[in-house]
């Protein structure tokens, strides 16, 4: 086997490499914090600072795949409570609200089973409507998002210091 001239190698690498960033990413297993770091913000249990999450979310998932209606969606492979998520948002700066949320593979009622068993939050429905929104205590809330749930935790950002 005769070896390619350095040209025809090089061309070879730039090839592969682009093909190689033109393919899409393959969704990354969520590491072993996501339901205590991502979990407990959601369930509005932690403090809510967007920078933080994002990074955590960065390191965790890689970059966003989407930046929509005010924040960066990732592809998450993981569990909360039990119940599968498929996406992780978290607000970006155009908001008064800082939030994070979870999009589950679950409805909401199973969602919120799952939730309760896991670590007894209740989230109680707030209307009679045919979806209603379900709220716990401390101010999480599940809604319905198509065919699935969409979990949230969104907090008033504070004031800047000096205010």
């Amino acid at each position: 086997m005769r070896a390619l001239p350095g040209r025809s190698c090089a061309v070879a690498l730039l090839t592969l490499l682009a093909l190689a960033a033109a393919a899409p990413s393959a969704v990354r297993a969520a590491p072993s914090t996501f339901g205590p770091v991502i979990g407990s913000a959601i369930l509005c249990r932690s403090g809510l600072d967007n920078a933080y999450f994002h990074d955590y979310l960065v390191n965790a998932f890689g970059p966003s795949y989407k930046h929509e209606g005010g924040a960066y969606w990732f592809k998450a492979e993981g569990t909360l409570w039990g119940a599968p998520v498929t996406d992780i948002m978290i607000s970006d700066d155009t908001s008064e609200l800082v939030f994070v949320a979870a999009v589950a593979d679950t409805t909401p009622d199973k969602l919120e089973e799952s939730i309760r068993n896991a670590v007894g939050v209740r989230h109680l429905s707030v209307d009679n409507s045919r979806y209603p929104v379900r709220a716990s205590n401390p101010g999480s809330k599940i809604v319905y998002f198509k065919t699935k749930s969409k979990i949230y935790c969104a907090k008033y950002k504070p004031l800047p210091v000096g205010r």
